[in-house]
C-alpha cells in the first residue's frame, strides 16, 4: 500500500479509556495510521499543526479546549477531515448528520467506528477540503446553538443512568479538577467542565462567581454577612453558608444593584 493511500489520524481524548478503545479499534483498519494521541484541546491543535493528518478523531467535551475551540483556533485552512467524539444526544448530532460531518455516539463499538472510517475513505479526494471546511464549521455552529438552546436542562452522569438536572434547581456550584459539582438540594453530580467554562454558561441563568472555586445561584441566597478582610458569607435558603472572597464581592454587589 502507497503512503498516499495511508489515512494519518490523530486520536483526541481527554479520557485515557476511550484514547485507548479508538486506538484499539483502529489496528482493524489496516490503511489508518496512527501518528499521534492527544489529552486535551491545547495539545491538539499543536498535534494538528505539527503533523497535518488527514483525520482527527476528536472529542467535543473537553476541559479548557473544548472540540469547538480546537476546530477555530487551528481554522478553516488547515483544519483535517474530522469524526467526533461525543456524548451529546442524538437531537444534536442531527447538525453532523445534516452537515456530512460524522461523528461516533459514545459509548460505541467497532462496527460503528468501521462505518466511520469507511465514510471518511469515500469523502477522502471527492470534495474540496475548503466545502468539506465549510460544512464542519456549520456543523458546529448549529450544534453550539442546539447546545445553548438545550442548557436550561443538564444530562449528568451518575453511576450507570443520566440525569437531567433543571438549571433553577441548581443551589451552588464547586470546582473539583477538571470536573464541576452541582450541588442541588442534598444530592450532587459532577460534570466534566472547568470553573471558567461553567462561569460563563450559567452567568446568564443568574448564577454569579463568588470565588475562584464557587459559583452560587442568586435565587438561593437568603442574606449576605461581612466579615474581616472584606470577605463576606452569604448563606442559602437550606442553610449552607459559603465564603465569598473579597475580590469577588465589588461584581457580587453590581450584580444586586442592577435588580433592585
Amino acid at each position: 500500500m502507497s503512503s498516499s493511500q495511508i489515512i494519518r489520524a490523530l486520536n483526541v481524548d481527554d479520557e485515557p479509556p476511550a484514547r485507548a478503545l479508538i486506538a484499539h479499534l483502529l489496528k482493524e483498519e489496516h490503511d489508518v495510521s496512527v501518528v499521534g494521541q492527544c489529552a486535551d484541546g491545547a495539545q491538539a491543535v499543536e498535534a494538528i499543526l505539527r503533523h497535518e493528518p488527514d483525520l482527527v478523531f476528536l472529542d467535543v467535551q473537553m476541559p479548557g479546549c473544548d472540540g469547538f475551540e480546537v476546530v477555530s483556533r487551528v481554522g478553516k485552512d488547515r483544519m483535517p477531515g474530522v469524526i467526533f467524539v461525543t456524548a451529546y444526544d442524538r437531537y444534536a448530532v442531527r447538525a453532523f448528520e445534516h452537515h456530512a460531518i460524522d461523528y461516533l455516539l459514545k459509548p460505541f463499538e467497532y462496527d460503528r467506528l468501521h462505518e466511520a472510517v469507511q465514510r471518511a475513505r469515500a469523502r477522502r479526494g471527492q470534495l474540496n477540503p475548503t466545502i468539506l471546511n465549510d460544512q464542519l464549521f456549520a456543523a458546529l455552529k448549529e450544534l453550539q446553538t442546539l447546545h445553548q438552546e438545550s442548557w436550561d436542562r443538564i444530562p449528568v452522569r451518575d453511576g450507570g443512568r443520566t440525569v437531567f438536572v433543571k438549571l433553577p434547581e441548581i443551589d451552588w456550584i464547586e470546582a473539583e479538577g477538571n470536573y464541576i459539582s452541582l450541588h442541588v438540594g442534598k444530592n450532587h453530580f459532577l460534570l466534566r467542565q472547568t470553573m471558567n467554562a461553567a462561569a460563563q454558561h450559567f452567568a446568564p441563568r443568574r448564577f454569579i462567581r463568588i470565588s475562584r472555586s464557587v459559583l452560587v445561584n442568586l435565587d438561593r441566597v437568603t442574606q449576605c454577612e461581612p466579615l474581616f478582610h472584606g470577605d463576606s458569607i452569604l448563606t442559602l435558603s437550606d442553610g449552607t453558608r459559603l465564603t465569598m472572597s473579597r475580590t469577588y464581592r465589588e461584581n457580587f454587589e453590581r450584580f444586586i444593584a442592577q435588580l433592585s
